[in-house]
């Protein structure tokens, strides 16, 4: 299931009929610059050039040049087809009346492509070894049997050590901004990590009234290191 995200000048919530037939979470805003500023992390955008192909064009250029880093796919009518050429910047073409079996495949598809495209990261502080390539972490070279979300938490903490997240804040960065559970959630995640981490518990540090942190040992004061491969 992905977090998709529609860009249509009118926020038209029928733009893709089919979605509604699959499972995928949606949320649609306004094709403004203004509304782009404040849109939310997402795995796969569609903007929908059905109405105004000049307008599309232009702002799939200007998502790209801002640094879009998830698949862009238009949304056109079969009579638009004709006007998309490759300095749009997209990375598929939808058509307005595709079903959702077809729909689901190009979905697939583009978030695949752009997953293996994208460089994976390795990031090493105070005692934490977390490899996107593998999906592991480890401390002080021990390997820490971590569920999906559980290493999620850890790894988005550790790439921003010292920062002090809100629960709600750590709801929308890993489990997503339209996720429907409570804080709690965090707090759960949290004290599971804790007790998998032994002695570095401590890492994951209780601001009070806030939220959480990732603690860095004083001789890794500053930033995490963090390669990519």
């Amino acid at each position: 299931m992905a977090q998709l995200l529609i860009l249509s000048p009118a926020a038209d919530d029928d733009v893709l009929p089919a979605l509604a037939l699959l499972t995928h979470r949606v949320r649609v805003i306004p094709a403004t610059p203004d509304q782009l500023v404040r849109a939310p992390e997402s795995d796969a955008v569609f903007l929908d050039a059905r109405t105004n192909l000049a307008g599309a064009k232009a702002l799939s250029q200007i998502l790209r040049t801002t640094g879009l880093s998830s698949p862009l796919l238009l949304i056109v009518t079969e009579g638009g087809l004709a006007a998309v050429t490759p300095d749009w910047g997209v990375d598929d073409v939808v058509l307005d009346g595709a079903g959702p079996a077809e729909l689901d495949a190009r979905i697939r598809l583009a978030i695949g492509r752009a997953q293996s495209n994208r460089p994976s990261e390795r990031i090493q502080t105070s005692g934490v070894v977390i490899d996107e390539a593998s999906y592991s972490a480890k401390v002080h070279g021990k390997p820490l049997d971590l569920t999906y979300k559980e290493f999620e938490l850890l790894r988005f903490l550790a790439a921003h050590p010292s920062r002090v997240f809100t629960r709600e804040q750590l709801l929308s960065e890993v489990w997503g901004y339209d996720y429907f559970g409570g804080t709690r959630t965090v707090d759960v995640h949290v004290r599971r990590l804790r007790a998998k981490l032994g002695d570095l518990d401590g890492l994951i540090g209780t601001v009070r009234n806030v939220g959480y942190r990732f603690n860095v040992h004083e001789e890794d004061a500053g930033e995490a290191s963090v390669t990519s491969r």
